[in-house]
């Protein structure tokens, strides 16, 4: 479930099809620059009210669920 609504901020910021999103995926794959990467980190933190802390550390699409999930948990 984390997963799915991750891929689908993903795919609506970065303006692609969600199943190019894979859990391996970087976000250097899907050609994301910083700014990229800040909107989708916004977006995560508005789905799931949580804060991201360290959101440099965040390389690939498991990177973000998997932190997303221990924020939640």
């Amino acid at each position: 479930m984390v997963f799915e609504k991750i891929r689908a901020i993903i795919s609506e910021q970065l303006a692609i099809e969600e199943d190019k999103v894979q859990l391996e995926t970087t976000f250097e794959d899907l050609g994301a620059d910083s700014l990229d990467l800040f909107q989708v980190i916004i977006e995560l933190e508005e789905e799931f009210g949580i804060q991201l802390e360290n959101a440099e550390n965040i390389k690939s699409v498991k990177d973000a669920v998997d932190y997303v999930t221990a924020k939640i948990a």
